[in-house]
C-alpha cells in the first residue's frame, strides 16, 4: 500500500442542514431521535462516525441513503435533494444480510436486477467486483459455505457492484474477529487508496476508536438524546498509520476524552439520573471485573481508557457501557480520557461478596430512580408483587418500546445481584427477595390485632372443626 490518498477537493457530495427525524411512540407520544444534525461529506475524503449505541447513527445513515425520510432540515446529494433510495449511494450494513439460498454471485446480482441491468452486463459487473474484493472462484458457492469475513466481503462487493459516488458503512467490520476485520479494512483502504473503486466518499459509522482513526480524514463524534455532532478531530496521518506512533496514540487519547466527557449526551458530566435515564448495557459481574482491574497493577486506581481497552481486549462500545454504569453508580469517575477508582469503588473491590452486593444495593437504589421506584412499589404492596408491565408502561413516556425494555432488563438485573427485588421470568412478576417478604409478612402479622371473640362479634360460638 502507498501513502497515496484521494484528497478532499471541497466539492459536496452529502450535505446536511438542521436534519430532524422522530418517531411515534405507540402511546402517540413523538420521540425525537435525531434533532439539528449539519453534516457534509466532500469528494476524495472517508470520515468516521463514533457515538454511543443508540443515539441515531443508523438512522442517520438511512436518511442518507433514502430508505428512510426524515422530518425536518436538507439532505441532499449533489445539490440534489434525497427523496427516495439514491442511486449512486450504497450501503453495506454490520450483519451481512445475504440471501442463503442465492449463491454468491446470484447476492451481487441484485441490485442490478432490480435496476434493471440486463443479464450479460450484470454477470460481466458482479465477477469484476467479487475479483475485486478477493472472492474470485467462489462465485458459486452459498453463503453457508463461507467464513465471515467472506460473506462480508459479497456485502462490499454487491455495495461495489452498483459503482456507487458513495458508501455507507454501518459497522461493517463489527461482527468480524480482529484478524479479519484488519485484513479487511486494509484490503478496502488499499482499493481506494489507488483509485480501483469508482467511489468518490466513504461515511463509517463504529463504535472502534483505533478502526476510525486508522481510516478516517476527520471522525465525528455524536452525542446522544437526540442524536446531533457534538465535536469534529481532523486526522492529518498518512496512510498506512502506524497504530504505535506518539501522533496516532495523541488522536486516540482525544477522542476517548470526548467521548467520556458526554455519556449519552451529558451523563458522565454528573447531569441528574431520572427515571427515563438510559442505563447501560452494563452487567455487574462485568463492572466488578472491570473495578479489579482498574484497582490492580499496573493502573493502582487510575486507567487511561485506551490502555485499559488493550488490557482487557474488550470493544470499545462495551467498555463505554461498563464507564458510564460505574459512573452513575459512584464507583468511578471519568476525567480526560482516564477512569479512576472513587472511594466507594476501593471499597467495593476490597470487600467479601456479601458486602459487595450490600454496597452495590446502597448505590444502586441512592443512584437510580428507577431501581429506588420498583422497590418502593414492592415494599407498599400487601403482596409484595407488582406485574413488569407496570413499569413498562412508565418508562415507555420516554423511550421507545424496545428501550424501555431493554432498560428494564438492565435494572432487573442489577436489582437481583444487589438482592433488593426478584424477578420470575415465567410470570414477569417483580417481587421482594423471599427473606424479606417472610420477614415482612411476619411483622404484619404481630402488628395486626387478634382476632374477635365471637361474643364481640355477636355471632354464636359453632363446634370446633
Amino acid at each position: 500500500m502507498n501513502n497515496f490518498a484521494p484528497a478532499a477537493n471541497g466539492t459536496a457530495l452529502l450535505d446536511l442542514k438542521q436534519v430532524r427525524k422522530s418517531f411515534r411512540t405507540p402511546d402517540g407520544k413523538e420521540r425525537t431521535v435525531l434533532e439539528g444534525v449539519d453534516f457534509r461529506l466532500k469528494e476524495g475524503e472517508i470520515v468516521a462516525l463514533l457515538g454511543k449505541s443508540g443515539s441515531g447513527k443508523s438512522t442517520l445513515l438511512r436518511i442518507m441513503a433514502g430508505l428512510i425520510r426524515a422530518n425536518g432540515g436538507d439532505i441532499l446529494y449533489r445539490g440534489h435533494p434525497i427523496v427516495g433510495p439514491a442511486r449512486g449511494i450504497s450501503m453495506v450494513f454490520q450483519s451481512f444480510a445475504l440471501f442463503p439460498w442465492l449463491t454468491v454471485q446470484e447476492n451481487v446480482e441484485l441490485g442490478l436486477e432490480a435496476a434493471g441491468v440486463g443479464k450479460d452486463e450484470r454477470e460481466k459487473r458482479a465477477l469484476e467486483a467479487i475479483e475485486l474484493i478477493g472472492l474470485d472462484g467462489f462465485e458459486g458457492a452459498y453463503p453457508k459455505e463461507l467464513s465471515g469475513g467472506m460473506r462480508q466481503r459479497v456485502g462490499f462487493a454487491r455495495a461495489l457492484v452498483m459503482r456507487p459516488d458513495i458508501m455507507l458503512l454501518d459497522e461493517p467490520f463489527s461482527a468480524l474477529d480482529v484478524l479479519t476485520s484488519e485484513t479487511l479494512r486494509g484490503d478496502l483502504l488499499e482499493l481506494w487508496q489507488e483509485r480501483r473503486i469508482p467511489t468518490k466518499g466513504i461515511l463509517l459509522v463504529s463504535h472502534n476508536i483505533e478502526e476510525a482513526v486508522s481510516m478516517a480524514d476527520r471522525v465525528l463524534i455524536f452525542a446522544s438524546d437526540p442524536g446531533r455532532v457534538r465535536a469534529e478531530i481532523p486526522v492529518a496521518l498518512e496512510h498506512p498509520r502506524d497504530t504505535e506512533t506518539a501522533a496516532f496514540r495523541q488522536i486516540v487519547d482525544e477522542i476517548y476524552g470526548l467521548m467520556t466527557s458526554s455519556v449519552r449526551g451529558g451523563a458522565a458530566t454528573g447531569d441528574q439520573v431520572t427515571m427515563g435515564y438510559r442505563l447501560p448495557d452494563a452487567t455487574p459481574g462485568k463492572m466488578a471485573s472491570l473495578l479489579e482491574t482498574v484497582a490492580e497493577p499496573p493502573f493502582d486506581g487510575r486507567a487511561d481508557l485506551p490502555a485499559l481497552a488493550e488490557a482487557t481486549e474488550l470493544p470499545d462500545d462495551t467498555l463505554f457501557h461498563l464507564y458510564e454504569g460505574l459512573r452513575v453508580l459512584g464507583f468511578a469517575r471519568l476525567a480526560a480520557g482516564d477512569i479512576f477508582l472513587t472511594p466507594a469503588g476501593r471499597s467495593f473491590v476490597e470487600a467479601e461478596n456479601d458486602e459487595r452486593k450490600i454496597l452495590f444495593a446502597e448505590h444502586l437504589l441512592r443512584t437510580i430512580p428507577l431501581a429506588s421506584h420498583i422497590r418502593r412499589v414492592l415494599d407498599e404492596r400487601r403482596g409484595h408483587r407488582a406485574p413488569e408491565d407496570r413499569f413498562l408502561q412508565e418508562l415507555q413516556d420516554f423511550l421507545t418500546n424496545d428501550e424501555a425494555e431493554r432498560v428494564l432488563e438492565v435494572v432487573i438485573s442489577w436489582g437481583r445481584y444487589a438482592e433488593i427485588f426478584d424477578y420470575d421470568y415465567n410470570t414477569g412478576l417483580l417481587m421482594l427477595p423471599e427473606e424479606e417478604e417472610e420477614e415482612e409478612d411476619t411483622a404484619d402479622d404481630k402488628d395486626a390485632p387478634p382476632p374477635a371473640s365471637p361474643a364481640e362479634t355477636g355471632e354464636k360460638a359453632g363446634p370446633a372443626e
